[in-house]
Parts: structure tokens; sequence; C-alpha cells
């Protein structure tokens, strides 16, 4: 493992232990070059997913951008770092599992999508609204109303 620090190529884990959601495994290592201290992730990975885009195009998976994409949308609510992680963590298995190789920038959406309406409305409707591309308010206006009146049934 590179060192962030000075680049020196050989480090020594000090320390391992799983993650809170138990998805990863935690390790503290050093630098034997410069000695400084850094964590890293190590996570299972099942399969190479390719994801498929609206326009054809595809890309590798990316587990940070998707929980990127989340942590943007639910900034500032009342959920915990913990649920998100679990929540992308949850669609990566589910997407690995599946037994497809690539898979559509729509299904992700869709899933993640559920995923926060039971976390969270605000960020559901939030995470929506760039994702469904929302071109005017109306838009926005009508799928906040839709929102509301599941949240009430």
């Amino acid at each position: 493992m590179r060192c962030p620090f000075c680049g020196h190529e050989a480090s020594q884990v000090k320390d391992s232990r799983p993650t809170d959601d138990g998805a990863a495994i935690r390790r503290r290592r050093q630098c034997e070059g410069c000695g400084a201290r850094f964590t890293t992730f190590e996570r299972i990975q099942l399969r190479e997913l390719t994801v498929v885009k609206s326009e054809h195009r595809r890309e590798p998976f990316e587990r940070d951008k998707l929980l990127r994409s989340v942590s943007i949308a639910a900034r500032k609510r009342p959920v915990e770092a913990i649920q998100l992680e679990k929540l992308v963590s949850g669609i990566q298995r589910q997407l690995e599992t599946s037994g497809e190789a690539e898979v559509s920038s729509k299904r992700i959406g869709e899933m993640v999508m559920d995923g926060l309406k039971g976390l969270d409305s605000v960020a559901y409707i939030r995470f929506a609204s760039v994702y469904r591309e929302f071109s005017e308010a109306r838009d926005f206006e009508e799928f906040a109303g839709s929102v509301e009146e599941v949240g009430r049934g």
C-alpha cells in the first residue's frame, strides 16, 4: 500500500477491525518510509460492475460516487452516516449478486430512491429532483405532493 504522505511503497498493518456495519475491514497502517499513520478500508467485491448511462456510455461502478450522491441528498438531515453506508452497501450487494455484469444507471437511481424514501422524505425529494431532472418548479411541486400523500397514507 503506497503511503499517501511520502509515496513509499511499503507499510505495516498496525490494527485491523470490522467497520460498524460489518461490510468492510478498517486497517490502521504505518509507512515504513516516513512513519506516518493512515487508514485504509477493504471491502468485498464479488464482480466488476459496469454502469450503462442513459446515453449508452459505459463506466465502471464506483461505490464512492454513489455514497457521495446520497450524502449530498441527505446533507443537514437527521440521517446518520452509518445509515447511508448501509444503504449503499445494500445496493452494491444486490447489484453484485444479480448475476449481471452491466446495470443501467436508471436501475441504480430507482434503488437509491427506494432506499432514501424509507430514510428521509427530504433526502428522497432532493435526490429525485436531480435524478429525474426536474426542469420546472411545477415538476418539483407535483413530485413533492405525491410524497406527502404517500407519507399520510
